[in-house]
């Protein structure tokens, strides 16, 4: 009787040990994992050219405020704006009463030294005869002599006093020094002057540049010798190319921007000042790896990527150098190189030596 319970027992364990037994064939002979499909791009490095435009103004190359020597009242200002002078030209006056009078007083003043010397002059004649007769003593002729050169020094003293008075009534006088433009008007007549003060600036005709307002960054980036074309901004088929003649060393206080001074070489006559014109810098790019911003991942707390083994069609992280962050794309300095292929789409999920399946490759 025991022989037999103990043979239903062994059934018994068989029939439950069944399902295990499929169960593990099943499992042994479970296909493998499908490869992961993922979103690549293929690396190339870009180069090319940049085209930068910025809006300025054409103004005179060589621009100077015309001013009196001598404080006064303001006679008369003819300058008016966007007048051409010619050399000569006069510009304004002032009143003259006073030099007027300072020359009448200097050159009676010459009269009276070179009166003085006159007589000076003949009495020296007299003595010099009489002591060489020996009727003079020598002190006499000395004395004779030495006012003869006194008054001689008189007359020299009047004679500069004579020719400053002179300057000064000229100086009531403003005259162009040079052919040019007039781009600014000051003081008008019956205003009160004071030395240097500009009365009219004039924009001289000998060349012409185009002014812009550029960022830091621009500056910063800009090759040494750029090459800028020039072109009016209501008529972009008048153009003309041009060269950076000067960069102010100071940013401007409320643009935070640089003037910059462009010369430009036969700038046409429809460049005239005051014209508003666009300037286009282009530049050379230097060979440049980017990738998109969904391709960087980490690894050991640097930056990485995940590359496509072509062959094998599994992946690999690889560090890699960041050369600069943007919103949409991350320049590379180094772990890249043309042809590779980067896993843009889905990296969190991969893990080194997976399968995968490329959706699609972009270049």
């Amino acid at each position: 009787m025991r022989k037999g319970m103990s043979g239903q027992a062994s059934v018994a364990a068989i029939i439950l040990l069944l399902p295990l037994l499929a169960a593990c064939k099943q499992e042994a002979e479970a296909p493998a994992a499908a490869p992961r499909q993922v979103r690549t791009v293929v690396i190339a490095e870009s180069t090319g050219a940049t085209a930068l435009t910025l809006t300025g103004r054409i103004e005179a190359e060589d621009e100077v405020p015309l001013a009196f020597r001598i404080g006064g009242r303001l006679l008369e200002n003819n300058g008016k704006l966007g007048e051409r002078l010619q050399r000569g030209d006069l510009v304004a006056r002032l009143e003259s009463q006073n030099e007027e009078n300072q020359l009448r007083a200097a050159t009676a003043a010459l009269a009276a030294a070179q009166a003085q010397y006159n007589q000076a002059a003949g009495h020296y004649d007299r003595q010099r005869t009489l002591f060489r007769q020996g009727w003079a003593t020598r002190a006499t002729y000395e004395t004779a002599e030495k006012g003869k050169k006194t008054a001689a020094a008189q007359v020299d003293a009047a004679e500069a006093q004579l020719s400053a008075a002179e300057d000064l009534l000229g100086f009531t006088e403003l005259h162009a020094d040079q052919d040019g433009v007039i781009t600014t008007v000051g003081p008008l007549a019956g205003e009160v002057v004071t030395p240097g003060q500009m009365i009219v600036r004039v924009a001289r005709q000998d060349g012409r540049d185009a002014v812009f307002d550029v960022p830091s960054q621009v500056i910063r980036n800009a090759p040494a010798d750029p090459d800028i074309m020039v072109a009016l901004a209501d008529d972009p088929s008048v153009k003309v190319r041009g060269h950076v003649r000067e960069v102010s060393p100071q940013a401007d206080p409320v643009t935070r921007t640089f003037k910059v001074k462009v010369t430009l070489d036969n700038p046409p006559e429809a460049m005239r000042l005051g014209a508003t014109v666009n300037g286009t810098m282009t530049t050379t790019q230097d060979a440049v790896i980017e990738i998109p911003a969904s391709a960087l991942t980490r690894s050991e707390q640097q930056p990485a990527v995940w590359v496509v083994d072509s062959a094998s069609q599994t992946v690999a992280l690889r560090p890699v150098e960041v050369k600069r962050f943007g919103e949409y794309l991350v320049a590379i300095a180094d772990g890249l190189k043309s042809g590779d292929v980067v896993v843009t789409a889905g990296v969190q999920a991969l893990h080194p030596g997976q399968p995968v399946r490329l959706l699609e490759a972009q270049q």
